[in-house]
């Protein structure tokens, strides 16, 4: 008798795929891009559990079919395990590069960039007032604010810029052939390593040259470390804010009554900032974790050595946390803790930032076009089993 092969879990339409798994169990068996068998966590409880339970790891080593040679090295989502930085490491490691890496981020620092924050908004809304009343506002707001603020901040020039956007783009594209994400990978390292170069020879009032300094007593960052710091830093703090900006727009602008509340001085705008964080998070599904013992977790027993994929955005929609209405996007909902920036040590560090780019993005965009309207009210989602982003998010306003 044949074994029945788990569900494959697509680049598209990822909600209703979350909220179906969600449906078998808190642990299910799912197959993702490149054959792999993974355990998706599909509950609030089971991924808060998952994120902060100690037998399990980041570290490939306890990969078991990696370990036996069976993952190839061009396997589509790669770069996502096998990175050298904080986002891929346990214990000790991990608390040495995020304590390196801390030095550079720090609220003080967040704070400091608000009034740049609101000069560069102003700027994309005075372009899109130029128009002619119709706007890509992902195009116009949600892709360049981010990636401006975080190029600026670790002083990436604007030639560079464009050239980083679009490789970081393909990297988190996980239906990108392995040949593509291979050659993406070797290109995103060899740009980076040339900023620390760049940096290291003519150092600056930025992130990166901040980096290349920092010490904790006799250490500091290896430059791989360096490398792979970067292309997480800089890949999580655009990709991700970009979505959530794009997101909470339309959540805004496809539910009036909710925008309604905001706009007549009820709630604020952070209000739907964490709203859309839970409710269309971001990030869905973030690859890879590892059972380093056999682990069991809401009566499900996950193998030693098995990959776990943590579900944040099904987690976030459970009605076991938000209740029977999780599925709707609802600013006065009693807030109960999301998981949109994880949990734990692996806790996202820019999660300050990126709240403060979506709250002052959504501030000024509906001073400057308070009768803003969405025109297409179901725009298509860019492919992927890890991001949540629209490819598009056409709007119309009066100029």
């Amino acid at each position: 008798m044949h074994q029945k092969r788990p569900p494959v879990l697509t680049s598209y339409d990822l909600r209703p795929q979350a909220a179906g798994l969600r449906a078998r169990g808190p642990l299910v068996q799912v197959e993702i891009p490149g054959g792999v068998i993974a355990w998706a966590v599909t509950t609030h409880t089971a991924v808060a559990e998952m994120a902060t339970h100690p037998d399990v790891k980041k570290g490939l080593s306890y990969w078991s079919a990696f370990s036996r040679g069976e993952i190839p090295p061009d396997w589509p989502l790669i770069s996502w395990v096998a990175a050298e930085n904080m986002f891929t490491a346990d214990g000790e490691r991990h608390d040495r590069l995020r304590r390196l890496v801390s030095t550079a981020f720090t609220p003080r620092r967040i704070e400091a960039l608000r009034s740049r924050v609101e000069q560069i908004v102003a700027a994309l809304l005075d372009d899109m007032a130029s128009g002619d009343g119709t706007a890509d506002l992902k195009e116009s707001l949600a892709r360049p604010l981010p990636m401006t603020v975080i190029t600026e901040l670790f002083g990436v020039d604007a030639a560079t810029s464009t050239r980083m956007t679009n490789l970081v783009d393909t990297a988190f594209d996980t239906t990108s052939t392995p040949e593509t994400a291979a050659r993406n990978q070797t290109a995103l390292m060899a740009l980076l390593g040339e900023l620390v170069a760049g940096k290291r020879d003519h150092p600056g009032d930025d992130m990166t040259s901040t980096l290349i300094s920092a010490r904790d007593d006799s250490d500091r960052l290896s430059e791989s470390e360096l490398v792979w710091t970067l292309i997480l830093m800089i890949g999580a703090g655009y990709e991700t804010t970009m979505n959530l900006i794009a997101n909470a727009v339309h959540a805004l602008l496809t539910n009036r009554d909710q925008l309604g509340l905001i706009l007549d001085g009820s709630y604020g705008w952070d209000a739907a900032v964490e709203e859309a964080l839970r409710w269309n998070a971001a990030v869905q599904n973030v690859p890879l974790r590892y059972a380093a013992v056999d682990i069991t977790i809401q009566g499900v027993t996950v193998p030693a050595g098995d990959p776990i994929l943590l579900g944040y955005g099904s987690a976030n929609r459970d009605p076991a946390q938000h209740g029977p209405d999780a599925h709707l996007f609802d600013i006065t909902r009693q807030q109960r803790p999301h998981l949109a920036f994880s949990r734990g040590a692996h806790y996202c560090l820019g999660a300050s930032l990126a709240r403060l780019e979506a709250e002052t993005a959504l501030r000024m965009l509906w001073q400057r076009f308070p009768d803003l309207v969405a025109t297409l009210e179901d725009p298509p989602y860019e492919p992927s089993i890890v991001t949540n982003g629209f490819t598009t998010l056409p709007v119309a306003f009066t100029p």
